[in-house]
């Protein structure tokens, strides 16, 4: 189960805006400071960890970039859109940060709301109108390996890579 605030975000949200091109190689603290801040500025220090977003149609297009890693690094636990960019969806199972796809989550949100999301039955919640929606289920694998980090710690714990050090 994971439960957080909700903020949400239209249709063909960008990789773009998530993390900017010019933050590309920057440190990865320095990329979470960035994200969203051309179209939402001061974003990150208002997120809390734990937090969704909820999208709308085409959530992440754009380049692959690890705009994913970015938003797991500022605190979003989920993301759940109307539809997800392949690229990005692989990034977020990479990265180790739950997407999910849900028809009709843009129009059962408002920010601010609190969205709840099994990932047993694959619903997701919305506590005050308690409107329930079916998410598309995520095959297990995938799913483990957001619910484990991402692909480093899954390859890491397999003996396959070397831990990164510093890195718990």
């Amino acid at each position: 189960m994971v439960s957080g605030a909700v903020w949400t975000f239209d249709d063909n949200t960008n990789t773009d805006l998530i993390l900017p091109g010019d933050m590309l190689f920057a440190t990865e603290e320095e990329q979470r400071r960035a994200v969203f801040r051309a179209n939402r500025p001061g974003w990150v220090d208002q997120v809390h960890k734990g937090d969704i977003i909820v999208g709308g149609l085409n959530f992440g297009m754009g380049s692959s970039r690890p705009a994913a890693r970015s938003l797991r690094n500022a605190g979003i636990a989920a993301v759940v859109a109307e539809s997800i960019n392949g690229l990005f969806f692989r990034n977020a199972v990479n990265f180790g940060l739950i997407a999910l796809e849900a028809p009709g989550v843009h129009a059962a949100f408002a920010e601010g709301q609190t969205a709840i999301i099994s990932l047993e039955d694959f619903t997701v919640r919305n506590r005050e109108s308690n409107i329930v929606l079916q998410a598309k289920p995520v095959p297990q694998a995938l799913l483990d390996l957001m619910l484990g980090g991402g692909l480093y710690p899954h390859l890491e714990r397999k003996g396959l890579l070397e831990p990164r050090p510093g890195v718990p």
